[in-house]
């Protein structure tokens, strides 16, 4: 796979995982114009990209992500006097790396090894799953900034994780959760300590690149669906159309054989 690494690295620390580091450590990889695009070229490479089971996100150094470089974002960073309408541009380009991250076939895992703020921590939120180094700490500060704490997604994101009062608690207030907080609210599904964390997110991303891959997908579709199903009726509804689906593929039978 083909991409521009120049704020990233990436490499398949295991067959069918693609690991993804976040890499401008001495800015705790804040994201910066060319971070942005490079990013959303490669995610959108890994989408197509059938040989890609599942995702490690993380960043390099003692950060995983402090959210967007306002010193130096690049030319693409709008001043105050810029346009309403390219500031909305502005904001659905930075969006668009969450949509394209929840949007992947494959499933995600994103290894939180330090600060994980802003933009970070809407990129872990759109993560199928979260675990989190010891030393890690969330945060969502553009309400520190007299901004709106609803951005890039971490108003629909983040209640459905932690539930909606502890969500209205983080986004009023801004204020800085540490990991502990963040393991008991159920942020990240577990800790480990930093010298383990990347070890442990392959772990996790090769237990699911080992399935078959449209049981998985199916699975995260149905996840993503079923949380704000309108009852059980129609979850179930969607369930049963994925099971019928997945049971019918080479993979499903080839596995039910070892079995028998």
């Amino acid at each position: 796979m083909t991409v521009p690494t120049e704020t990233l690295e990436i490499e398949t620390p295991a067959p069918g995982v693609l690991l993804i580091r976040l890499n401008r450590p001495e800015q705790l990889n804040a994201i910066n114009e060319v971070m942005r695009d490079e990013l959303a070229f490669t995610l959108a490479s890994v989408g197509q990209d059938t040989s890609v089971h599942a995702v490690v996100l993380t960043g390099a150094g003692r950060g995983f992500c402090s959210g967007i470089d306002i010193r130096n974002f690049g030319p693409g960073m709008l001043d105050a006097s810029a346009p309403v309408i390219d500031r909305l541009r502005f904001q659905e380009a930075m969006a668009g790396l969450v949509r394209t991250v929840a949007e992947l076939p494959q499933a995600v895992v994103a290894a939180v090894n330090g600060a994980c703020v802003g933009a970070g921590l809407a990129l872990s939120l759109a993560a199928d799953i979260r675990i989190g180094s010891t030393a890690a700490k969330f945060g969502n500060a553009a309400i520190l900034l007299g901004l709106s704490g609803a951005e890039m997604g971490m108003s629909y994101h983040l209640p459905r994780i932690v539930g909606a009062g502890v969500a209205a608690d983080w986004m009023l207030t801004g204020r800085t959760v540490s990991a502990d907080e963040a393991d008991r609210r159920g942020l990240v599904s577990q800790l480990v300590e930093p010298e383990r964390l990347i070890e442990r997110a392959v772990e996790i991303a090769h237990g699911v690149a080992e399935l078959a891959p449209l049981g998985v997908q199916l699975t995260k579709r149905a996840l993503q669906v079923n949380i704000a199903a309108a009852g059980l009726g129609p979850a179930l509804e969607l369930e049963n159309r994925n099971q019928v689906l997945s049971h019918a593929t080479d993979d499903a039978a080839a596995r039910r054989s070892t079995w028998s």
